[in-house]
């Protein structure tokens, strides 16, 4: 019981409390508002952390309830949702404080904090689930509840670009729904446990159909992760959402998708089953693929936001191309990927909120100076750009190493010695888009007129969480900690 009610109220708790602000009239005292939201935020982190340091691996979990005889909406924290909830966490706080001076000058902020803290909840919901049927019912939630963040200044571009995210999110989760129906078929249970769920007396002729099954929950998960074609949603959503929604739909969200894939290749389907198959090769076609499309698309982008989202479709390829090899080295890269991208780009994003905030410029090309004008701010930017590169002694190069390493110990024919290769090349695209910024922002030549210089940092609520961001992103190379040790 004690264990049940730990588990739960990090979910219940941020839902409530957003269906309170929604249901509530507006708040005159806006200062009683970020109060509440961030005390919400705060015991949330709290009681998510406090879940992942009690409940054991050994836990039995608990059943909230049955949908059929057979099929429960079932809870139990595992390693890999553990690592998700973590990463969520640390991003979901820091940027809820951000938007704090963010968002003091949008419209109808109570409702944005509304959906903000329902989505934490659905999120916890989520990374604990113990099986794919819950996973699933919550995956769909994490959908139609990040809707109004994408759509929160109703423009007529904002509605375009949250109409493409329904559109597309609803289209993959239809396809991971497809194999849901012959896991269901097929598989002896559909909890989450480790190396495969298949029964093999009922597969032995029906392996061609399965891995039909499987090649479309990969693709279906791989749309919420931006996998290509799938991509055009983030380069629609991302620009047009504002900063903190950008940078957790970019840090998070999209991470949602990769833990959907993780749990179909190694809790359900197994990787064994997979390996060395046509899924296992179209799949990493398309990864390298989305890598390099992602950063070419990126380097010729000029506008701030919708580079770091082409930077983002390329950067959860690098997860997803470590999750296709199907190696361990591979498999600790791609996780220590996922939290390391989620510190980075989140941090990305708050960045460019931060100058898109303080100086209303959104192209790259207007940002000649803007180091001398927002300095700890671009000095944030410059250490996450490399940490995103894979410059050591930041984390990237760490996550990095290990998707390297297990591509060429996977003996994979061609793929083994091409993955590294179009990493690389991506890593050197990655410099290409992210650090002119910085060039041009510290050394603006001397043509630039210094009469007109002004400071311009942004308020201490939305650097300190930029900050802490940029030392973890930069920490986890210093303090490395595999996440399978």
């Amino acid at each position: 019981m004690r264990e049940s009610v730990l588990l739960m109220l990090p979910i219940v708790l941020p839902v409530l409390a957003g269906l309170l602000l929604l249901l509530l009239p507006e708040w005159k005292n806006r200062k009683a508002l970020c109060a509440f939201v961030g005390a919400v935020l705060c015991i949330t982190g709290t009681l998510v952390f406090a879940n992942i340091a009690a409940v054991s691996e050994e836990s039995p979990g608990f059943i909230l309830f049955w949908l059929t005889k057979t099929l429960p909406v079932y809870f139990r924290p595992d390693t890999m949702g553990k690592i998700f909830m973590s990463a969520v966490t640390v991003v979901w706080v820091l940027a809820g404080f951000f938007s704090f001076e963010y968002m003091k000058h949008q419209r109808k902020e109570k409702r944005y904090y509304g959906f903000y803290l329902i989505v934490y909840g659905v999120l916890a919901a989520l990374g604990f689930s113990g099986n794919l049927i819950t996973f699933y019912f919550f995956y769909e939630l994490m959908t139609l509840t990040t809707l109004p963040l994408v759509l929160h200044t109703q423009t007529k571009e904002a509605v375009m670009a949250g109409l493409k995210y329904l559109f597309y999110s609803l289209s993959g989760a239809y396809m991971v729904l497809f194999g849901v129906y012959f896991l269901n078929r097929y598989g002896d249970t559909l909890t989450f446990g480790g190396g495969g769920v298949l029964n093999q007396s009922l597969v032995s002729g029906h392996e061609q159909l399965l891995l039909v099954a499987a090649m479309l929950m990969i693709t279906g998960f791989g749309v919420k992760a931006g996998m290509f074609p799938f991509h055009a949603w983030l380069t629609a959503a991302h620009p047009e959402a504002p900063a903190p929604a950008s940078a957790v739909l970019s840090g998070i969200i999209v991470k949602c998708g990769v833990l959907g894939i993780l749990r179909v290749v190694y809790d359900l389907f197994g990787a064994d089953f997979l390996r060395g198959t046509w899924v296992q090769k179209t799949w990493l076609v398309i990864t390298l693929l989305t890598v390099f499309m992602g950063s070419m698309m990126a380097y010729r982008e000029k506008l701030l936001k919708r580079r770091l989202a082409y930077s983002t479709i390329s950067q959860v390829s690098y997860i997803l191309f470590g999750l296709a090899v199907m190696e361990p080295e591979a498999l600790t890269g791609a996780l220590l990927h996922t939290v390391c991208h989620a510190f980075t780009k989140c941090g990305l994003f708050l960045a460019a909120g931060a100058i898109i905030y303080k100086t209303g410029k959104t192209k790259v090309d207007e940002l000649r100076g803007i180091g001398k004008e927002m300095p700890v701010t671009m000095w944030c930017y410059t250490i996450l750009s490399l940490t995103l590169i894979g410059i050591p002694p930041t984390g990237g190069v760490l996550s990095k190493w290990y998707l390297c390493i297990g591509s060429l110990s996977g003996n994979i024919p061609v793929f083994s010695w091409l993955g590294p290769v179009i990493l690389l090349i991506s890593a050197l695209l990655t410099a290409g888009y992210l650090l002119p910024l910085t060039i041009q922002g510290f050394l603006p030549g001397e043509d630039y007129d210094y009469t007109t210089l002004k400071k311009k940092e942004p308020a201490w609520i939305m650097v300190v969480p930029l900050v802490i961001l940029t030392v973890l992103a930069a920490g986890m190379g210093l303090f490395p900690v595999t996440p399978l040790q």
